[in-house]
């Protein structure tokens, strides 16, 4: 057993985030286990940008309201108590509404954590996801 008390908060990558992320990491891959758990922190209007995972994402929000956006043009809106899965292979993107901070613990099963990174979502993208909701 390993009894963990606390994590260190991290600003998530301006590179792959728009706007002020904060990341808590619960548990990396390592073998032989090939979980990544992590608590993301979004302020409102943050975003992660475009990404597809290998295996797929589970997303279980902990508090606040936000938005998941796939490419077809397709947006969730998930709020506390919520879990919303990501198909694998799945281009998307999630983070806060535009009034309202958001956070959710991201679990992502594989051989790393199979996350490919892409574009920024744009103002215009998140504009029209907001617009939906």
């Amino acid at each position: 057993m390993e009894h963990i008390t606390s994590t260190p908060t991290m600003k998530a990558p301006a590179a792959r985030f728009t706007g002020d992320v904060y990341l808590n990491m619960i548990e990396a891959p390592t073998e032989p286990a090939l979980l990544a758990a992590g608590l993301v922190r979004f302020t409102p209007g943050a975003r992660t940008n475009w990404h597809s995972h290998a295996l797929g994402q589970v997303l279980y929000v902990t508090d606040g309201v936000g938005l998941v956006g796939t490419r077809d043009g397709g947006v969730a809106r998930v709020s506390a108590g919520e879990t919303l899965k990501c198909p694998a292979g799945e281009e998307h993107w999630h983070g806060a509404t535009d009034t309202h901070l958001m956070a959710h613990i991201a679990l992502v099963v594989g051989d790393g954590d199979g996350t490919t990174w892409l574009e920024p979502v744009t103002d215009e993208q998140y504009d029209a996801a907001l617009a939906t909701v």
